[in-house]
């Protein structure tokens, strides 16, 4: 069971306008707070003017079962090998933690994953962090008791952990990679999975065991050439 809130919004900007004797609008300069963290193609990677946000790379398309653990080397990942099927995060609040190999392969379709501790955030700070999400394709949360910090925000190879549901990084770090075509491997890749939707998998805090997956397998074939030993000289003939 999730929780889903279907808003319409009608957004109205009042912008004040200094008066220097002529009705002159100046172009090129953000019209809102966000607009500098929106990417472009001269910025395609906002994120890396956060404060605090983390980034790593990560192999692409490595699949395991749902029946086969990923040993990540930290919870909440933010990349990495992944189960097959992805979690429903077109704005999806899940009220409980769900399988953390599903939730990887969202951020592969673009998502921005905001996961939460319940015992340090406040219902106050949860609300705020809900009302983000709510609606908002390319975006969804759940709680993961005991994780290192409170809050941790993560989209495919980019992290931020933070203290604060109000702190303006937040807005900052979605603005900057959800569905971000320069960062997501999966661009416009469908955020929609009813099934898993209806009846989410769920969290498993126990630790992997040895037949869990490495977090970055290595392709099945080479992608590197080998290079071949010289040949031996040999005599030209007479």
């Amino acid at each position: 069971m999730r929780v889903r809130v279907e808003l319409g919004v009608s957004l109205i900007v009042v912008a004040a306008a200094a008066l220097t004797g002529c009705n002159e609008t100046k172009t090129g300069h953000p019209t809102t707070a966000m607009d500098s963290f929106a990417p472009s193609e001269d910025n395609q990677d906002p994120a890396k003017d956060i404060p605090g946000v983390v980034t790593a790379e990560y192999p692409l398309g490595n699949h395991v079962p749902s029946t086969q653990r990923v040993a990540y080397t930290s919870i909440p990942p933010m990349g990495g090998t992944h189960d097959a099927v992805w979690a429903a995060c077109d704005g999806v609040v899940y009220p409980e933690g769900i399988r953390t190999e599903n939730a990887v392969h969202s951020m592969e379709h673009g998502a921005v994953w905001i996961a939460y501790d319940p015992a340090r955030v406040s219902a106050d700070d949860q609300a705020t962090l809900r009302n983000k999400v709510q609606g908002r394709t390319y975006t969804f949360m759940s709680p993961i008791p005991n994780m290192a910090d409170p809050i941790s925000l993560q989209s495919w190879g980019h992290q931020l952990v933070l203290d604060s549901a109000t702190d303006a990084r937040v807005d900052q770090f979605i603005t900057a990679l959800r569905n971000n075509p320069y960062t997501t491997p999966e661009p416009g890749a469908s955020c929609s999975n009813p099934i898993f939707d209806r009846d989410p998998a769920p969290y498993d805090p126990s630790t992997p065991g040895p037949d869990a997956a490495p977090m970055d397998n290595e392709p099945v074939f080479p992608t590197e050439v080998p290079v071949l030993p010289p040949e031996p000289d040999v005599p030209a003939p007479r």
